[in-house]
């Protein structure tokens, strides 16, 4: 797995990821990663936190992260796709309740 993980141009210093679930210790964070329509696997990933409840929803738990760590998570848990600012439809979000 010599691949390097390539970001946008345009991509901010700090990002909010979902995660699995509530920690209280970030190095229990687990990011929730997707799978696309296709069967790819994609890191989603949030330019505000904002956005982020907009479009996962309040019970969404996140973690925020400087852009330079995504390659960590690419590391540990390989994606296909980093996806920003995705509107996720109602009835595939996720809750603490799940």
């Amino acid at each position: 797995m010599g691949e390097k993980m390539r970001l946008p141009d345009n991509i901010p210093p700090v990002v909010y990821v979902p995660c699995t679930a509530h920690v209280s210790i970030v190095e229990q964070a687990v990011v929730d990663l997707r799978t696309t329509r296709d069967g790819r696997s994609a890191l989603l990933a949030y330019s505000a936190l904002d956005r982020l409840h907009t479009c996962c929803g309040d019970d969404q738990p996140w973690m925020v992260l400087p852009t330079t760590a995504l390659s960590k998570i690419y590391e540990s848990h390989p994606f296909d796709l980093l996806l920003m600012d995705v509107m996720i439809p109602q009835h595939e979000r996720r809750s603490v309740h799940q």
